[in-house]
């Protein structure tokens, strides 16, 4: 029986899980993601993972990889230049959806061309100033086109597409390729996503298959999509924009093949976010309105997912205001103390030792400052290069740093990049000082939390002197933020209209004295009616409690800390194509395809073309992508209209789903 080797980077660390046959677990590693090279993180995860194990890489039948670097680069703004040719648009419609700020100063072109909504060319394409520009030296990795109601008659985009390959030999990004759906700005805004991604994408699965091949593993290397399915690294390295949410996606499909729930609340923390899904059927629920990535919604298919910036490795802040302050955590991820003392010992101690010496707390204790090695540092402004020079090579007392406030500001600037990290209390620390987590050093741990303890609040005494009793606070702000992260969840998907937003109701006064089993003249009862599945490796330190305070049931399953690893190899490939019939005279039916639009005289002659069209199209592409015993489903949603007692048809549109095992080599 073959082995299948899972891999996830997540913003930690990246996970390794070997199983049999998909059905048990061989064994797991971790290792510390190398955020410079994702790959050397990779590397060392398998390794790690084999070594365990004791397997002959012979065995290894299928590797499959999820990862967060799509989802991050977008969120950090990074990925490569592109160039946007624009066809049948006006110049304003940049302004539509973020695509303006989302191109962030790169190259657009805006031509004439285009088609009707019925598939007729609305003018011809400006082929000579396509030419043109292209000509010109933009310094772009790529290209996105789009094109007006190129879902409909795509031949402008596969046109200019052919123009800019012949005149650049650099990859395009054709709109309708990533979704069949009208919308033409919105269909721009997620070409040219994908189009930024597309180098960064291919070099981290091209470093991957090689860290791989080192290893003596020659398996196929499948991909994660942002929807849990399984495609082949050459597909995401062509629609690379498919893998965001791909982390995620793969700890739903991982909780599913643990634990068989199939209602649920599936809860997945991680050191820089939560993310909370519904599981319905034994199928994770998929956003109507497509994922949505920083500032951006897409038109790419992803589970329905909401993100809170609430993880292990959150930071801590001292709320001082008011008489009995408290503590807030995230959105920000930073390095824990116990974390970074493991890199620098002696001077992290050092430096905790001389601050808890001092009388007086000051607002950069336990914060500590590195640079990350290996990341390009060009165009930086003066002031914020010669910040960076001062951090060094080393780990840095961020107070030491620091010589003005105003130079925070410009620290920002370089964490944003991916420059620099900065470390301070997390709960990962809190976890540490109350003997739940012990993989890093414990003891500095116990010295910041003791630091930010000493802070005052607007009574002037101290937050909470003692470590033990503070770390209980950082570890009960966790467990209350998680709870509004699931209940504001459950909220968004219920039936019910409460007349609030979740957010809202999440907090309400009356919910909040309800989990608290209020007992006055009114008696209160709330709590989630679904089991939640706790993920992640820190899940078991935190979530007894979230169960606790949500009266429902807690699944923390045996593997929960390598969900995502799991959920990357015990996939299924699943392609889904869309296409529309409409009818733009009475008795005509129009079928809009690839090769461009094809009339019938009988709508059900149209729908069976069209349905016949995108059951192949999605069957070669699951072929392509590595899938087995394939089987093909499709649905239709007609839109008809009643006219004289008679059903006028109006449109139609087709969904093909074609599905299938991964195969397995060997």
């Amino acid at each position: 029986m073959a082995l299948l080797l899972g891999v996830d980077t997540g913003g930690t660390y990246t996970d390794a899980v070997l199983i049999r046959d998909e059905r048990e677990v061989v064994a797991s590693a971790k290792a510390l993601t190398t955020r410079h090279d994702l790959a050397e993180g990779i590397g060392k995860a398998v390794a790690a993972v084999l070594k365990e194990s004791g397997a002959d890489v012979a065995e290894i039948g299928l590797a499959s990889l999820s990862t967060t670097l799509a989802t991050n680069a977008l969120v950090e703004g990074q990925g490569g230049r592109v160039g946007l040719v624009y066809i049948g648009f006006r110049e304003r419609d940049l302004e539509g959806h973020g695509l303006r700020e989302a191109l962030g100063g790169d190259p657009a072109l805006v031509i004439a061309g285009g088609h009707s909504h019925a598939g007729g060319e609305a003018a011809k394409l400006d082929e000579a100033a396509l030419w043109a520009w292209l000509e010109t030296d933009m310094g772009v990795s790529g290209f996105a086109v789009a094109s007006q109601f190129a879902t409909r008659n795509p031949a402008h985009e596969l046109r200019a597409a052919e123009m800019i390959r012949a005149a650049t030999g650099k990859p395009v990004s054709c709109s309708h390729h990533l979704s069949a759906r009208l919308n033409g700005p919105k269909r721009a805004l997620t070409a040219v996503l994908n189009a930024r991604l597309i180098g960064m994408i291919a070099r981290l699965i091209e470093k991957a298959e090689g860290k791989l091949v080192e290893l003596g593993i020659h398996a196929p290397l499948m991909v994660v999509r942002g929807d849990g399915a399984l495609i082949s690294a050459g597909q995401a390295k062509e629609r690379p924009i498919e893998t965001i949410l791909s982390g995620p996606a793969a700890s739903i499909v991982g909780a599913c093949w643990m634990t068989g729930e199939t209602e649920a609340l599936v809860s997945d923390i991680g050191g820089t976010t939560t993310d909370v899904a519904v599981l319905r059927g034994g199928k994770p629920a998929i956003d109507p309105a497509g994922a949505r990535v920083g500032p951006w919604r897409t038109m790419v298919e992803a589970v329905a997912m909401r993100t809170t910036g609430l993880g292990g490795d959150s930071e801590v802040h001292v709320m001082d205001e008011g008489l009995i302050g408290g503590v807030r955590l995230g959105p920000r991820r930073v390095v824990p103390v116990s974390l970074i003392a493991v890199e620098a010992p002696e001077l992290v101690h050092r430096v905790l030792d001389e601050q808890l010496r001092s009388e007086t707390p000051c607002e950069h204790d336990a914060r500590f400052v590195r640079a990350v090695p290996g990341v390009e540092a060009g165009g930086l402004q003066a002031k914020d290069a010669a910040l960076l020079e001062r951090i060094g090579d080393g780990v840095q007392p961020l107070g030491a740093v620091l010589k003005t406030r105003l130079e925070m500001a410009g620290l920002m600037r370089l964490v944003k990049r991916g420059l620099v990290q900065v470390s301070g209390v997390t709960p990962s620390d809190a976890a540490h000082v109350l003997g739940r987590q012990a993989q890093w050093d414990g003891e500095a741990a116990e010295k910041a939390v003791a630091l930010i303890g000493r802070k005052r609040t607007g009574s002037g005494n101290r937050l909470n002197p003692e470590p033990m009793a503070m770390a209980q606070m950082i570890i009960d702000q966790l467990t209350h933020q998680t709870s509004l992260a699931l209940l504001e969840t459950a909220f968004a998907e219920e039936e019910v209209d409460f007349g609030l937003s979740p957010e809202a109701l999440a907090r309400h006064v009356l919910l909040q004295k309800g989990l608290d089993h209020h007992r006055g003249l009114m008696r209160l009862e709330a709590g989630l009616n679904l089991p939640v599945v706790g993920l992640g490796a820190s899940a078991p330190a935190y979530y007894g409690a979230v169960g606790e305070r949500l009266s429902c049931r807690m699944v923390l399953p045996e593997h929960a800390g390598v969900a995502n690893a799991i959920g990357a190899v015990v996939g299924r490939v699943t392609i889904r194509r869309s296409g529309t019939v409409t009818s733009p005279a009475e008795g005509r039916f129009r079928v809009h395809l690839e090769r461009g639009p094809e009339d019938f005289s009988d709508a059900e002659a149209a729908m069976a073309a069209l349905q016949g069209a995108l059951e192949s199209d999605a069957r070669a592409e699951a072929e392509r992508a590595g899938a087995q015993d394939i089987h093909v489903s499709a649905s239709r949603e007609m839109k008809v209209a009643q006219a004289e007692a008679r059903e006028v048809f109006l449109e139609a549109e087709i969904t093909v789903e074609a599905s299938g095992r991964p195969r397995i080599a060997g």
